[in-house]
């Protein structure tokens, strides 16, 4: 079975697990715009679907994946016989130009670097320490499923405008952009908000009501903040769903914290996986995991 091959901050694998009553049960072709590590295409398998991310060097790990995962799949064994601190910082040294190499760089990195965040300096340059995990291989067949399921798939880097634009009567479009509110002094947002300007949210919003206007459905997970709330008032059903957070790097500081999803849609006459959900148009309706 093919799941998430990359680990990604703020990834949806929870979701998936405990909330999927609350996807469509039937869509046209799955669309996303902010890829990351895919968790909601791989649970939902589509025959067709559109994927897209404004990061290069994540769209072309996906590509080459599809096209090559016997390659991969041995050059990331290779690695892991040699995996230490020594083989981490000259692979974030280097700069491949192939395709290839880009790839088998990134998938190392994001495997073995803290938390598998992604993150560059102004050099654009990958600046993330090595993280406390050693396990580069993956397990038998994994990679091979992956390709498989991304063969269902068109891959492209894009703005999430150009790609939630392509999105017609029956489409679904899950949207989990970065979390950017206004006004928040929230660290992780704010670093977000370099990525992802309160502008970009603006923008989403409009083109989000544009593919709805054609019969689009319509998933968004976003930050459980009312200027959120405000930006999306009047549109869909709003779901605050409560998590464990997952981004401190000490077990003592993770916490309860809540996500902002909204659907255009009814889910289960109201009903999700583990609850009831009272919804509202435009208002909010409560679901705790």
């Amino acid at each position: 079975m093919a799941e998430p091959f990359l680990k990604w901050p703020g990834g949806k694998r929870w979701l998936v697990q405990r909330h999927s009553g609350l996807f469509p049960s039937t869509f046209r072709r799955y669309i996303e715009p902010f890829l990351g590590g895919g968790a909601v295409f791989f649970h939902l398998a589509p025959s067709r679907a559109i994927l897209s991310d404004a990061n290069s060097e994540l769209i072309n790990a996906y590509k080459c994946l599809q096209a090559h995962p016997e390659i991969i799949d041995r050059k990331l064994r290779r690695l892991h016989a040699h995996h230490g601190p020594r083989l981490y910082y000259r692979m974030r040294a280097m700069k491949p130009t192939s395709a290839m190499g880009k790839a088998i760089r990134f998938i190392y990195l994001n495997r073995t670097c803290f938390n598998g965040i992604y993150r560059v300096n102004h050099k654009g340059e990958f600046n993330v320490p090595m993280g406390s995990k050693d396990l580069v291989e993956y397990p038998d067949g994994l990679l091979l499923a992956v390709a498989e399921r991304l063969r269902a798939a068109s891959l492209k880097v894009a703005d999430f405008e150009e790609t939630i634009d392509c999105a017609s009567k029956g489409d679904f479009v899950f949207v989990d952009p970065p979390y950017t509110v206004m006004h928040n002094n929230n660290n992780f947002i704010k670093y977000n908000a370099s990525l992802f300007s309160w502008t970009d949210q603006v923008r989403l919003s409009s083109a989000l009501r544009r593919a709805a206007s054609r019969g689009a459905l319509i998933m968004l997970s976003n930050a459980d903040h009312d200027s959120v709330r405000t930006l999306y008032c009047k549109f869909g059903y709003h779901h605050r769903i409560d998590r464990s957070s997952v981004l401190a790097a000490e077990s003592a500081h993770r916490c309860k914290t809540s996500e902002l999803l909204i659907t255009t849609y009814r889910t289960f006459n109201g009903e999700q996986a583990h609850g009831a959900l009272r919804l509202a148009r435009g208002g909010q309706a409560e679901a705790h995991a």
